[in-house]
């Protein structure tokens, strides 16, 4: 008898993963759980910043946020890279999205708006953003979009 209710217990249990799989906000939109995301934050110079997150706890904590769930580690850090990205639109650098994430408070060091950082990027990596590192202390989400 045990191992009827074990069988069962997994057919069940299979069927509702695959109910959740289907009404996720991935499979809404046809993407995977792996696909990059994008999103947009702007700062103190009203800007507009496109960024891609890879990680899949980063890209729900990012909706989250954007979506008032959390008001947590609100702000974005990471590693820039000198060079444009077709998702980044009038930018010459991008985020690497490996090095991405967030924060509620930083040193001043890698503070910097975002057209501060384009006036300056040939000083990037030096004292100004040591090891390239990028934390708008301003930056605000603003929302998801659409992938190139």
């Amino acid at each position: 008898m045990p191992r009827i209710f074990s069988k069962i217990g997994i057919s069940t249990a299979a069927a509702m993963l695959g109910v959740v799989a289907a009404t996720s906000p991935a499979a809404a939109t046809g993407r995977t759980a792996t696909d990059p995301a994008y999103f947009a934050f702007t700062d103190a110079s009203d800007q507009y910043f496109v960024f891609q997150l890879t990680d899949p706890a980063k890209i729900q904590h990012a909706r989250d946020l954007i979506n008032g769930v959390t008001t947590d580690q609100r702000h974005v850090i990471g590693t820039i890279i000198p060079s444009p990205a077709s998702y980044n639109q009038g930018w010459s650098y991008h985020y690497d999205p490996a090095t991405i994430n967030f924060f509620d408070a930083a040193t001043e060091v890698c503070d910097a708006s975002i057209d501060y950082v384009e006036e300056h990027l040939d000083e990037a990596g030096g004292a100004f953003l040591p090891n390239y590192t990028w934390c708008p202390w301003s930056s605000q989400l603003v929302e998801e979009v659409p992938a190139p």
